[in-house]
């Protein structure tokens, strides 16, 4: 039972990168990228081909990143410039990658077992631990700079964003670049975990993500001292054990995937009637001005 406990929070802290990820399209931006289903195997097919051409795992694991937010660019273009909308472009976008995933390598799975990884040079779990911390750091701390209230704002109201004499193109373009890094760098890490890069690794990971997300909302909903990054890195965590106990009660792998979207519901539905039960009287209206209020007095 240790071992499931460890290994279910391993797997939580690597898809909490991802979460995060998606977090900024999702939550911030407000809008559906489904691009992400292709690029967690394309930033695992990255590494794997770094790594196979002698470049330092650290270095093959930045790289992923990198390239990883080209594909978030080629949903914004979309998005932005060819007025396709959100989720059509996402979906064009996995599409594009599910052929530049197998070119990359040229073939759907690779193996890592004879290179290294990062988590070679210590325990994965502190390794992890640190990386998560890393991560939701800059973050947060990149969320409070001008450009992070901008991006928030963006997907609070783009009108007031575009009144204050700033193009939101701009920010949904460095919001969805940025969530794509992220997402990228969790399929890094994730086949380096694994030992193996794999074109399935990103089939219904989309799942995954909002379930994170949406488990790190049921926590301390009232509370405004807790991040929304650290309610996110609960959620991913707290998702793989609930996935891990009901295996280890005799739930056959295959009906995980079921088992997961059934989590899914169950939270969001959750939400739904928290919501209703604990209103505060504030009309939905009303909640969006305090949000365009703080943020005019925030870049003010």
């Amino acid at each position: 039972m240790n071992t499931l406990i460890i290994t279910s929070i391993e797997q939580g802290l690597i898809f909490a990168v991802l979460a995060m990820g998606v977090f900024i399209t999702y939550k911030i931006l407000d809008m559906p990228d489904l691009s992400v289903e292709g690029t967690f195997p394309f930033g695992a097919f990255l590494f794997a081909k770094f790594i196979s051409m002698g470049i330092h795992p650290v270095l093959s694991t930045l790289m992923a990143f990198c390239l990883g937010t080209l594909a978030g660019l080629s949903t914004a273009t979309l998005f932005t410039k060819l007025k396709i909308k959100p989720i059509l472009a996402g979906i064009l976008t996995m599409t594009i990658l599910y052929s530049v995933n197998l070119k990359t390598n040229g073939k759907s799975n690779v193996s890592l077992f004879n290179y290294s990884s990062v988590f070679d040079n210590g325990s994965t779990l502190l390794i992890l631990i640190i990386i998560v911390l890393f991560i939701k750091i800059i973050l947060d701390l990149f969320l409070k700079t001008e450009t992070g209230y901008l991006l928030i704002a963006t997907g609070d109201n783009e009108s007031l964003v575009r009144s204050l004499g700033a193009n939101s193109d701009k920010y949904k373009i460095i919001g969805l670049m940025l969530a794509n890094g992220l997402v990228a760098l969790s399929g890094a890490l994730m086949a380096q975990y694994q030992g193996f890069a794999d074109m399935t690794m990103g089939s219904s990971i989309i799942v995954v993500a909002l379930a994170s997300i949406i488990i790190g909302d049921t926590i301390r909903k009232s509370s405004h001292t807790l991040k929304n990054t650290t309610r996110t890195i609960i959620g991913a965590i707290a998702y793989k054990l609930i996935g891990g106990i009901a295996i280890d009660l005799g739930l056959h792998p295959d009906n995980l995937r079921a088992v997961n979207a059934l989590i899914v519901i169950i939270f969001i539905s959750y939400n739904n009637f928290a919501i209703d039960l604990f209103k505060s009287g504030k009309s939905k209206g009303g909640e969006k001005n305090v949000k365009n209020n703080e943020s005019i007095q925030k870049l003010q």
